[in-house]
């Protein structure tokens, strides 16, 4: 059986990764057996962090290249696409991935409300005792990395109006069938739902996190991703 190793499940949701329930939906649509193995720290793992898919050769790391395995092992999780639809779906992915995910970083890192709740969320494996010198090292590291990428020198209204463009794209596709591509999930919606219900999910109400909350169109394709993948 092969075993997925993912953070743990946090706020709500499979994982607190979006990318660890990415996997999670892959594997799910891939039809293959496997199970969760909970992991806090990912240092000793190739590329030093999670997702990662322990298959009977290797440890594989990264979603894309576990999704790139399922799909040497028989998967097609863009049956029945056109080249087109294919080409929509990899921009689609690749905004969720690298432009909304860096906006829900900021929103979860980058909040100084949120950020208690994330540190005794995500690093409650580490002793109380040195939990506080170890995470404000983490968070600035965190928050250097956001630095470097560009998305934290932008005031908070310049970053929603950013995301609001990712919606609108979003949304319009959401308004012609339930999921991004059709009527069943492809591998466009494994990339994009998992954000947005991250991004719903975060425990305070920032502006972002209402922005997705309050948005009916958007949670409810959330929630039939859920109905169509009953992740545990």
């Amino acid at each position: 059986m092969l075993t997925l190793l993912i953070y743990p499940s946090a706020f709500g949701l499979f994982s607190g990764s979006p990318f660890c329930v990415k996997a999670a939906y892959l594997l799910e649509a891939s039809g293959q057996a496997w199970q969760r193995s909970d992991l806090l720290d990912p240092r000793k793992m190739p590329h030093r962090k999670l997702p990662v898919l322990r298959t009977p050769e290797r440890l594989m790391p990264d979603s894309d290249a576990i999704r790139g395995w399922l799909e040497a092992q028989g998967a097609d999780f863009d049956q029945g696409l056109s080249d087109l639809q294919k080409g929509q779906s990899r921009a689609l992915i690749r905004m969720a991935e690298d432009h909304l995910y860096f906006q829900l970083v900021m929103d979860r890192w980058g909040n100084d409300e949120v950020w208690p709740i994330l540190r005794e969320t995500f690093f409650s494996g580490v002793p109380r005792l040195i939990r506080g010198p170890i995470t404000k090292s983490v968070r600035k590291s965190v928050l250097r990395g956001l630095d470097m990428q560009g998305v934290s020198r932008f005031s908070q209204a310049e970053r929603l109006e950013r995301v609001e463009n990712d919606l609108t794209a979003i949304s319009a596709f959401l308004w012609h069938s339930p999921f991004l591509m059709g009527s069943t999930p492809t591998s466009a919606d494994y990339s994009v739902a998992p954000m947005l219900a991250a991004m719903s999910a975060t425990p305070v109400k920032t502006p972002l996190q209402q922005r997705i909350a309050n948005d009916r169109l958007l949670t409810d394709y959330v929630a039939r991703m859920d109905q169509a993948f009953d992740l545990k």
